[in-house]
């Protein structure tokens, strides 16, 4: 771990040298820690890289105050993975099939449900009951987005696009998993942007260092109205993911009609909960970081290309017992699409069954840090459990 010095809190850092940090990622850091919020320091995850609003793989816990541009534009992103009972054995040799079926199942990139699904889609009453209430308190966001309610039920168990992605996996013992990756579409972008917004026009954020980390303050309608649309948004995302699960395994039991599932994990790592940390309550706000309480199991991916790991936290009281949310860019999108070829792709994602052209080249591997690398310079706040290795990859 490495420290820097800010004017109000030092900042932690989980990498080797202070060299691995690009210079406008230290200058964002340090004007992260000179808010006066801020409480007790700031935790960086080795998958550290510059972000819009905030760094991303930051973990800033804030007394009294949120910054909505350091939660970011898509709220409650984040991870899910079901170990289910096949093994690769029982897998065809041809993973097209499969692959094609899961893209005409969830619709990817802009597309969209001609229909909303939900209401059809969970067996299990518990999920029934909460999509339920995420739609039931559509209502309660603010007015002006209330006229979205159309599209984002037609958008729940869709991908998206970017970074957000749906794997088949095999794990050390040649168990197939499912994985992905995704966040609250177009109204949690919306919500966020709309906030943000607000944020910088407040009086008491005038001559903070950087306009993007303007702050909500407790005990203010804006902070009221902020919250309660995150909330909601991070509901969604949830939501989501468990909807595009139940997309995902109907496909899975096509082909496979005695498939089942055995082991389920949920992880945001773009959100903001009220915790304890050394004795005080705050609000923490991981910005690409996830929550590693002690025994909590947890997603760390790398890229489309490489690997995943499943890890349990260790509750590093440190790290706000939190870790990494993925290997982290190394690379920006147009950086990316300067240097490697469609070639280098087809080479990066040899042996799987995924899209292998211009439209997502900007997600080659060689763009993300290497997530071995990655893992063990967290060794003090996770453990691996489960090693995953994609099969296929669906992106948008």
């Amino acid at each position: 771990m490495i420290t820097l010095s800010s004017q109000n809190v030092p900042i932690k850092i989980w990498l080797d040298s202070e060299d691995e940090l690009e210079p406008q990622v230290i200058r964002q850091l340090k004007n992260m820690g000179s808010l006066p919020w801020v409480f007790k320091h700031i935790a960086v995850m080795p998958d550290v890289h510059f972000g819009k609003g905030a760094t991303v793989g930051a973990v800033i816990p804030m007394k009294k105050a949120i910054a909505p541009a350091a939660v970011g534009v898509d709220i409650g992103c984040g991870m899910a993975a079901i170990k289910t009972s096949l093994f690769a054995k029982d897998l065809p040799d041809s993973l097209r099939n499969l692959l094609l079926e899961i893209e005409a199942k969830i619709p990817v990139g802009f597309k969209e449900h001609n229909s909303p699904v939900i209401e059809k889609i969970f067996k299990n009453r518990q999920q029934q009951k909460f999509a339920k209430e995420v739609f039931q308190s559509f209502s309660s966001i603010t007015p002006s987005f209330q006229s979205q309610k159309n599209k984002a039920l037609l958008q729940c168990g869709t991908l998206g696009s970017g970074n957000h992605y749906i794997e088949l996996c095999l794990d050390e013992s040649q168990a197939v998993w499912m994985l992905l990756h995704s966040g609250s579409r177009n109204i949690g972008k919306s919500l966020a942007e709309y906030h943000i917004q607000i944020a910088k026009k407040l009086s008491h954020n005038a001559r903070l260092p950087d306009k993007d980390l303007a702050v909500f303050l407790a005990g203010t309608k804006e902070m009221e109205a902020y919250r309660r649309d995150l909330a909601w948004a991070q509901n969604y995302a949830l939501l989501n993911r468990l909807t595009m699960l139940e997309l995902y395994f109907s496909v899975l039991k096509k082909f496979f009609p005695k498939v089942e599932t055995l082991e389920t994990i949920h992880c945001h790592h773009n959100y903001v909960s009220e915790e304890t940390h050394f004795g005080e309550k705050v609000l923490v706000t991981r910005k690409g970081a996830i929550s590693a309480k002690k025994g909590e199991l947890g997603i760390i991916p790398g890229s489309m290309g490489t690997k995943s790991y499943i890890v349990r936290g260790l509750g590093n009281p440190q790290s706000f017992q939190s870790a990494s949310h993925g290997a982290g860019r190394r690379l920006s999108r147009s950086q990316t699409k300067k240097i490697y070829s469609v070639k280098d792709l087809e080479i990066q994602t040899q042996g799987i069954e995924c899209r292998k052209d211009l439209g997502v080249l900007d997600e080659i591997p060689q763009a993300y840090k290497d997530i071995d690398i990655v893992i063990r310079q967290q060794a003090d706040l996770i453990e691996i459990v489960h090693e995953l290795k994609q099969i296929i990859n669906v992106k948008g």
